[in-house]
């Protein structure tokens, strides 16, 4: 086989966004990081190897245990001597693949789903304010000062719809002018973006601009970091300027000014996850554990490995609608630790984390130990 095509594949993944590709001088402390090195033995998944095999222009990484095994939890590009992009080489890599049609068998669907309905569910775009039945919440109007984004997943999914609905109560409560658009909404394209899925991406993240500015939104509250991530950084490329701000920013600035005041006491020990989206891709550690301290009666605990080291709960990257063999879930390995250390609350700020935290907790044993909850739920319950 010649040189030329090898040059190309190199060429093409640092076109499409890997520019940072060639930096990488083979170090290995990206895979001594990486969640798969720390959680998985025998991990088949390398992010050096991986690395390498792109700058050699080598194919044969393109099965679901290889290059769709990177959760893109950001571990390793905070921690790179050479600050070399990997998450945006990763994501090139998975959009070379995706322009030839051989996107994994799992994530098709949901690919499909996004592009159908506006939703990864597989739901009726109908459906997506569902959730708000009974809450009498607002519709973004002309005077709305912040319009709520409710991500798909607790949009559609059952036990994250909860969280949807413990921070309407909670904005309801401190008077805040907010609103939602309602049915017109679609997914925010995050997770879509980093399965490889440009085309896709781009063109949701331009009907989801224009809507917001038809609409006259200029201030987001989010309920996922993932969406959080999305308008913070992915929409800037394309020309959007919104305040954004998660909602473990925003209830925290409303506890600190007064306009909530949690006075329940909980009475439990509460250990807290940072996730991934929120904390390295976004820099948001001190908010949510300032948010469960102002909660009285709380005896904040923390893992082993926290803040810029967390272990990732293995959802992001398209991973949440990804099947993983139960001894590589990282989840389970953090519901172990946290049971192990006494929690009696595991305590998050991410729907995928939710998600995966629950199934967790079901199947190492830990239902009558511990409990999973947002900082929603537990801010709600102590007003």
């Amino acid at each position: 086989m010649s040189v030329t095509p090898f040059i190309e594949v190199n060429q093409a993944i640092v076109a499409m966004g890997g520019d940072t590709l060639n930096h990488c001088m083979q170090c290995g402390l990206c895979a001594g990081l990486c969640p798969w090195g720390r959680a998985v033995e025998g991990s088949p998944f390398v992010v050096r190897k991986l690395i390498r095999m792109g700058q050699l222009g080598m194919e044969g990484y393109e099965s679901d245990d290889i290059l769709f095994a990177c959760t893109t939890c950001n571990l390793c590009v905070r921690n790179c001597p050479r600050q070399v992009k990997i998450v945006d080489v990763i994501r090139s890599m998975r959009s070379m693949i995706a322009e030839t049609g051989a996107i994994p068998q799992g994530l098709r669907p949901i690919l499909g789903s996004v592009h159908s309905n506006g939703n990864p569910w597989a739901e009726d775009k109908a459906k997506r304010t569902n959730w708000a039945q009974g809450l009498d919440v607002p519709v973004f109007g002309p005077d709305t000062e912040y319009f709520l984004f409710v991500c798909c997943t607790s949009a559609y999914e059952q036990r994250s719809q909860k969280i949807a609905k413990a921070i309407v109560e909670l904005l309801k409560t401190a008077g805040v002018s907010f609103g939602i658009i309602g049915n017109e909404e679609a997914c925010c394209g995050e997770s879509i973006r980093k399965i490889g899925d440009e085309a896709l991406f781009s063109k949701i993240a331009e009907q989801n601009i224009a809507l917001y500015k038809e609409k006259g939104v200029k201030k987001i509250i989010t309920t996922s970091p993932h969406c959080f991530t999305a308008f913070t950084k992915d929409y800037k490329e394309l020309g959007a300027e919104f305040e954004v701000q998660h909602y473990s920013q925003f209830l925290t600035q409303l506890v600190r000014d007064g306009k909530l005041t949690p006075k329940k006491p909980l009475g439990k020990k509460v250990i807290y996850h940072d996730p991934c989206y929120l904390g390295r891709h976004n820099e948001v550690f001190d908010d949510p554990r300032q948010l469960l301290q102002a909660i009285p009666e709380v005896e904040l605990m923390e893992f082993p490995q926290n803040k810029g080291f967390s272990l990732c709960c293995g959802g992001g990257g398209g991973r949440l609608w990804m099947e993983t063999h139960p001894d590589q879930r990282f989840s389970d390995k953090k519901m172990v630790e946290a049971a192990d250390k006494g929690a009696q609350v595991l305590a998050t700020a991410c729907p995928y984390c939710i998600s995966l935290f629950e199934d967790s907790r079901k199947g190492t044993g830990k239902e009558d130990q511990i409990v999973v909850k947002d900082l929603t739920e537990l801010l709600q319950e102590s007003l």
